[in-house]
Parts: C-alpha cells; sequence; structure tokens
C-alpha cells in the first residue's frame, strides 16, 4: 500500500442546474488543489482516511460532516425545486461546516460582510382571526445589500441566491434592533397561527413608532406601502409688484411634493402624505416646526404660496439662513433694508423743535424716520417717562420742514392725554399747527382739517365720528397707549383699521399685557395681513406654543417694528430726577359735581362785601377745600359718589399697571386719605399688589422694608403727613403726586422719599392736575403770588387774610 504524503482531500459540495434552473441538485465532491475526484471513487472513506482501488492511500478531512457524506455516497445526489434553493443552502451552512469559499465557488456566488438596515412591515391582524383591533403585527427583517434575512435565525451565514450572496450576519446589529422594538413597546404576539418571531404593537403608538425609525434608518412599511422619510428641500423665493411667491417642494426618493400640498397636509393634523407611486411620504416635523406658520400667512396661488410686501419682515426671519431656499435679487434688496434696523442713524432735532433730544431719543427719530422711509408701521415702546410723545412729535415737525406731509396727521389718545399731547405740542413743536378735535362743538372743525398738521381726538370720538373720519386721508394716524386695541374685536379696533394714512404708528409701554397674542391687533393696524388672520396669530402665539425656538423666531420677525428701550438701558442719558405736571380732564359726572359745589360757593361767598369776607376765613378755606377734593374724585365729597369716574384715578391706575408690568415701584402721595382708600379700593380690584401708609399705621418699618425689599410688592400708598419725614424709599422710580402741594420743601420731601443717597436709578415724578379746576388756578396764582397759594394749600388761615375779593372771584371762576 503506498501512502500519498500530498495535501490532505476535502470534502465540497457541487450545486448542478437541471431544467432550465427549475431544479437542482447537490452532488459530493472530493478536492485537492486542482484536482478533483468523485465521492464514490474511494474504496475506503472514513475520517481521516481514504483509500483508492490502485493500493494508495491518502490523508482526508472530512470537515466533520461525515453523515452527509455517507448520504452523499448513497444517493449520489439531493436534488430540490427553486424554492427551496436559499433554504436549502442555509441548511448545508447551518447544519455543515463546509468552507463558505467552497460553497461559493461551487455556486458562483460572492461572500459579503455589511451592516445590515433593519426592515419592519406592518399589517394589521385578518378580521376572521379573532384578533384585538388595537393591535398591529409585525415581522422584522433585516436587509443585507439588498438580501432579505428574517430575523430569528442564529447561523453566522445566509444566502440568497436571487442576488448572488453569501451574508456573513451582524449579531450585534441584529440584536440592537429586536432591543429597540422592546423599548418601542413591541412584543412576541404569542398566536400559533402566527410566525413564532412575529411581533405585535398597540395601534395607537404607529405614527409615533414610525417615525422614530424611518428618521434612524430603518425600513418600514405598513399595510403594503413604503414609507419614506423627506429627502431634499428646494425652494424659491421670487418677487411680484406687491407680493412675494414661494414655491418648490420636497423630494421623497424621487417623488416629489409640492410646498403647499406639503403645508396643507400638515394644518390639517396629518403625519404623511400619500405619494405618487402608492407609498408614503413622512412629514419633516422639525422643518414643518420652523416653516409650518407659512401655510398660515401666505395663500396658495398657482403651486405656490404668496405673500403680501407687508410680511416682508416676517419672511425674512422664516427663510432666515436657509441655503436651500433661493431668493430673488429684489428680495435680497427688501431684506437688506429690513436689517439696516441694526444702523439706524440718530437724527439730531428738527428745525422748529424747542428743546434738546437725549441720545436714545434721537435713535428713536432716526427709528421713526426709517420706518416712514420703507413704509412700515411700529411700536415705539419705551419704558414710562422716557418721552415717547416727544420723538413722535419730532417725526412730525421734521416731516412738516421737509414738506413730506401729505394732508394732517391724527393722533388717537385716551380722554385723559388729549391735554398733555397739547400741552406737549406747543412747549416742543409750537409751528406745528394743532387742532383738539374732541368735545361737543367739534364737528364743524372737520371742515378745516387741511389747515392743520396735527389733530387729536380721543377713542371714543373715533367710534362715534368713524363714518366721517374714515373719508379723510390723513399723512399719519398715531395710537397712543395703543394697548386699547388690543382686543381685535373692540369697536375701538375695527375703527381704526378702517381710517386711511400714508403711514401709522403705535405707541405704548405695554404692547403686551398678558400674552403675545395681544400684539396681532396693534400690527394689524400698523401692517395690515402681516401675521395672517388672527386666529391664526393666536394659536401660533399661545403660551404653550411659544417657547425657544418659536420665541425667538416671532421676535426676529417683529424686532425692525418694535422699538422699545428700558429706563436702565438709558441711564447714561437721563437726569437724576425728572418732574412733569399732568393735566386731567374731568368727565362729565364729575364736572358736574365740581360744578355744583363751586356755584354754591361762588353764590354764598361772593354775594359778601369785604369786611364780611375778611371775617369768613373758615368759611373760604372749606370752599378752597371741598373744591380741591371734588377735583381729587367725587368720592371725596360723599361717600355715596365713591365708585363715581374719577379723571386722576383713570389717568392713574393704567400708569400703575405699566409701571409694575414692567418690573418698577412707584410712591404715589396724596393729603387725602379718604382719596388714597379709593385707590386701594381700584387697586384691589385690579389684583395689583401694594402697601399702605398713613398717620394711623404703627408698623412702620415693616411696611417700609417690605416695599424696598418684595419685589411682588411694587406700589406703596402714602398720605403726606405720614409719609413727609423720615421714610427712604430708594425702591422706587416713580413718584404721583396725586393734590397739589405747592410747598416747594413738601413736595420736594415727598419726591425724595425715592431720590435719596442710596437711589441708583433714574426717578421721575408726577404731578397730577384736573384743568379748569381751582388746582389749575391755584396753580397760575402761584406764579403772582406765592406765600397765597401756599396758604390754601396748608389751610393757613393767618397768610389767608390777604386773599382779595378779586383772588376769590379767580379761583371760583
Amino acid at each position: 500500500m503506498r501512502w500519498d504524503d500530498g495535501q490532505p482531500w476535502r470534502f465540497a459540495l457541487d450545486l448542478r442546474a437541471e431544467a432550465g434552473g427549475k431544479r437542482w441538485s447537490w452532488r459530493g465532491v472530493l478536492r485537492r488543489g486542482d484536482n478533483r475526484m468523485d465521492l464514490a471513487e474511494p474504496l475506503v472513506l472514513v475520517p481521516g482516511l481514504l483509500v483508492l482501488g490502485v493500493g494508495r492511500a491518502a490523508r482526508f478531512d472530512d470537515l466533520g460532516v461525515m453523515s452527509w457524506i455517507v448520504r452523499l455516497r448513497l444517493e449520489k445526489e439531493i436534488t430540490f425545486v427553486e424554492p427551496q434553493q436559499d433554504l436549502m443552502l442555509g441548511r448545508i451552512l447551518d447544519e455543515a461546516r463546509v468552507p463558505a469559499s467552497e460553497l461559493v465557488e461551487s455556486m458562483a456566488l460572492e461572500e459579503i460582510a455589511v451592516k445590515p438596515r433593519p426592515s419592519l412591515t406592518l399589517r394589521t391582524p385578518r378580521q376572521n382571526w379573532g384578533m384585538a383591533a388595537d393591535k398591529l403585527l409585525a415581522d422584522l427583517e433585516f436587509d443585507y445589500d439588498g438580501a432579505l434575512i428574517p430575523a430569528g435565525r442564529t447561523t453566522p451565514l445566509a444566502v440568497s441566491t436571487e442576488v448572488g450572496l453569501v451574508i456573513r450576519r451582524d449579531p450585534r446589529t441584529e440584536s440592537a434592533a429586536d432591543v429597540k422594538l422592546f423599548e418601542l413597546g413591541f412584543r412576541e404576539a404569542k398566536d400559533p397561527r402566527l410566525d413564532p418571531n412575529t411581533l405585535e404593537l398597540p395601534a395607537k403608538r404607529m405614527d409615533a413608532v414610525t417615525k422614530e425609525l424611518v428618521l434612524a434608518g430603518w425600513r418600514i412599511e405598513a399595510e403594503g406601502k413604503l414609507i419614506r422619510p423627506a429627502g431634499e428641500f428646494k425652494l424659491a423665493l421670487s418677487t411680484g409688484i406687491d407680493w412675494f411667491d414661494l414655491d418648490g417642494g420636497v423630494d421623497y426618493g424621487g417623488q416629489s411634493v409640492s410646498l403647499p400640498e406639503l403645508l396643507s397636509a400638515a394644518r390639517r393634523g396629518d403625519t404623511m402624505i400619500e405619494l405618487g407611486d402608492g407609498s408614503m411620504g413622512m412629514l419633516p416635523d422639525e422643518w414643518l416646526k420652523r416653516y409650518g406658520l407659512l401655510a398660515d400667512v401666505g395663500a396658495e396661488e398657482n403651486g405656490a404660496l404668496r405673500f403680501n410686501a407687508s410680511q416682508a419682515g416676517l419672511l425674512d426671519a422664516l427663510l432666515e439662513n436657509q441655503p436651500e431656499i433661493q431668493i430673488d435679487e429684489a428680495f435680497a434688496k427688501v431684506r437688506k433694508n429690513l436689517r439696516q434696523f441694526d444702523g439706524v442713524v440718530p437724527l439730531d432735532a428738527p428745525p422748529g423743535f424747542h428743546g434738546d433730544l437725549r441720545p436714545y431719543q434721537r435713535e428713536g427719530l432716526g427709528w421713526l424716520d426709517y420706518l416712514q422711509r420703507f413704509g412700515f408701521g411700529g411700536i415705539l415702546a419705551d419704558d414710562m417717562g422716557l418721552g415717547k410723545t416727544i420723538q413722535v412729535l419730532a417725526l412730525l415737525q421734521r416731516r412738516r420742514f421737509r414738506r413730506q406731509a401729505k394732508g394732517p396727521a391724527l393722533a388717537v389718545v385716551p380722554r385723559s392725554l388729549v391735554f398733555n399731547w397739547l400741552q406737549e405740542a406747543e412747549k416742543f413743536t409750537p409751528r406745528l399747527r394743532v387742532l383738539d378735535y374732541t368735545g361737543s362743538g367739534r364737528h364743524p372743525l372737520r371742515e378745516k382739517f387741511g389747515e392743520y398738521d396735527l389733530i387729536v381726538t380721543t377713542y371714543g370720538t373715533l367710534r362715534t365720528d368713524i363714518a366721517e373720519l374714515i373719508e379723510i386721508d390723513f399723512d399719519y394716524v398715531i395710537l397712543d397707549e395703543a394697548q386699547a386695541i388690543k382686543n381685535s374685536e373692540s369697536q375701538s379696533s375695527k375703527s381704526v383699521r378702517l381710517l386711511k394714512s400714508r403711514h401709522r404708528l403705535a405707541i405704548s409701554g405695554t404692547p403686551i399685557e398678558n400674552h403675545i397674542g395681544e400684539l396681532w391687533s396693534i400690527l394689524e393696524f400698523l401692517n395690515p395681513g402681516m401675521l395672517g388672520s388672527d386666529t391664526v396669530f393666536k394659536r401660533y402665539a399661545s403660551s404653550s406654543n411659544v417657547e425657544g425656538e418659536d420665541r425667538s423666531l416671532l421676535a426676529k420677525a417683529l424686532r425692525p417694528f418694535i422699538l422699545r428701550r428700558t429706563k436702565s438701558e438709558v441711564v447714561k442719558d437721563l437726569p437724576d430726577k425728572t418732574e412733569q405736571t399732568l393735566y386731567c380732564d374731568m368727565e362729565a359726572d364729575q364736572r358736574r359735581t365740581y360744578e355744583e359745589l363751586r356755584v354754591h360757593y361762588r353764590d354764598a361767598l361772593l354775594k359778601k362785601d369785604s369786611a364780611e369776607l375778611n371775617r369768613s376765613k373758615i368759611e373760604v378755606l372749606e370752599a378752597l377745600l371741598r373744591l380741591r377734593q371734588a377735583a381729587c374724585h367725587p368720592g371725596l365729597i360723599s361717600p355715596d359718589l365713591s365708585s363715581s369716574p374719577s379723571a386722576k384715578l383713570d389717568m392713574l391706575m393704567p400708569s400703575l399697571a405699566e409701571i409694575v408690568e414692567e418690573g418698577h415701584k412707584v410712591l404715589v402721595f396724596s393729603q387725602f386719605t379718604s382719596f388714597l382708600s379709593i385707590v386701594k379700593e381700584r387697586l384691589d380690584r385690579d389684583g395689583l399688589v401694594y402697601e399702605y401708609l398713613d398717620g394711623r399705621t404703627r408698623n412702620r418699618s415693616a411696611k417700609v422694608d417690605r416695599f424696598q425689599n418684595d419685589p411682588d410688592c411694587p406700589i406703596f400708598l402714602i398720605s403726606l403727613k405720614a409719609g413727609g419725614l423720615g421714610l427712604n424709599l430708594t425702591a422706587a422710580e416713580y413718584v404721583y403726586l396725586l393734590d397739589p402741594w405747592w410747598n416747594p420743601a413738601v413736595e420736594a420731601q415727598a419726591i425724595d422719599r425715592s431720590h435719596r443717597i442710596g437711589q441708583t436709578q433714574h426717578v421721575f415724578a408726577y404731578r397730577l392736575i384736573c384743568r379748569n379746576t381751582v388746582e389749575e388756578k391755584i396753580l397760575d396764582l402761584q406764579q403772582k403770588k406765592r406765600d397765597l397759594a401756599d396758604a390754601i394749600l396748608n389751610a393757613d388761615n393767618r397768610v389767608i387774610s390777604g386773599l382779595t375779593r378779586d383772588d376769590l372771584e379767580f379761583l371760583l371762576s
């Protein structure tokens, strides 16, 4: 027996196609290098040894599959039809340690090792199976470069003759996919009629699960429809005469969806959209979160979204830093103009303006000029006391001087501010021709509007006369305390939107009092159509939605149209203390109460001769005191009138609310504790927190400490006698003097409760004076007879003896 000392022979499998590839057969062969031998040729074939008929023996490697070798030596071949091909290959690879290279070579297959892509098929159970209708069934497979391998197999290799591959499986990736599905709520179906590897999922979880898996790169098919993630976005913005068109769409693996279709589906609350090939496209949440507002504020026009010119700022903010969006040259120019806001040039006070503008006011005038140059409306929202009215008057004077004004400007203001507008205009812009369009005798004045530069009226007058006012072309319409139109359904709001003007402007220290949705009405007046419909904006801007990026986006869109400076931002431009007298106009009921008293005391006192008048000092003091009280509030005359209207309260309460809204603190002084009690009732009604101090207060230090240190206590009501001395209230930045104290020392003491050593903020002090009352006449008299005015206000009957009959007639006139 000769021994062959060469390499061992090895068992291999040979695959042969028959009947045109419809039937296959396996045969065993022995191979050594390029030599081949039929499996039946050796006389003896045992593990480790084979013996040939010529008396030659050699080594043999059975690869541990002697059972296959024995079977094939007996049966010659194993046959199977085409559908069983991959299964049989799998069995061979599962059960035999036949080298993959040998198998691949015998079948002309390629062995690969790639990372698989999980593929999940979702379906509903068959109706007649009696399974729960709220469940979905799922089958997991893994896509190895085109070869789908079902989950659940444990063998390291799998075969796909269709794609000509032998796959080396990736157990780590497959295991991670199993774990992921479990985390998402999938569980084994446990139904004997189903494949053991079938999973089930609550149907309500489908949208969330699908979204997460598709975005993670999985292939998902639901009810026979492939679910595609959004691909590339292609958008282009073009400019028309007075509009912009945003055109384009999103690609879903070769299937395109137009922008209006996409946004319309999002508006309906859909999470997917059907594509042209029957597959489903996932709506891109992150993209829609940023651009979903486009669908609400734009209008579909010929397959594009159309926006009006006033929406340029919103478009600029929405489309910023998006390279996939192409913009035309015209919109690029609009964008440049919008962004010039950062470079607004401060302007000096125009010729004809009396006084100086502070640096921040010069910047404000530059901003107002920027708005009118580009045809925008805006909100001047500086802190109270920073001179918003003065900046607007400077703008109107500038337009008058440059002959830009085309007709008069209309200022719509609360009744309590009419006189202050007239007074400020007279002081700072005396060349402006100003008309007071209020009161019952106003109607003939409409014919003379063209002779004036500025018409001042009230919201109430506007509502009453709107039918006539809408026929007039104004150069500017200006709304002071513009939060008065925050309710878009109010008559005031509807009326101002009907007015015709070249330019529009709003003034408000608190354009947002409760929530950001209040801005819509003001901005709709300023720039019609800018924010879409009222309903859309309020839904988008609701407190639960506007957070983080959305809030930043909205702020960026509105930034060019709102200018707000706080006291702390401009403190370097302010003097330490600013004092101003504010004039109030009584409503009819309060005027009637005051006039009844005035006539009563006039008739009673002026019928006396000079000698009798000199002996009636107490009566004179009582008359003047009662008239001063009536000027403050009718409730000081009679408790039954405590709920009556008061011009001073009408001016005070909105100002207090604005100060609190801005985060500041305020002192409110009055000589009359009964007036402070009425103020307390109003503060309680409005939910404003305060402290109170009068001559009967015992725990003064505790109240002062609370006001000074508690950020939730912004208001301090103080009577003159209690608060004149010894209090340090430097937390306050505003001081209101509700009734006149023209003894300079007494008034200074009150103001200095706030403005003293330790105060680091600028202090604003306001005196409230009712027009056409004894208060105003005392102010006039003060200029002539200082001592007499002080005596009246301090009830000093020693000095009041110098009051002449002419003085009394003047005071009671």
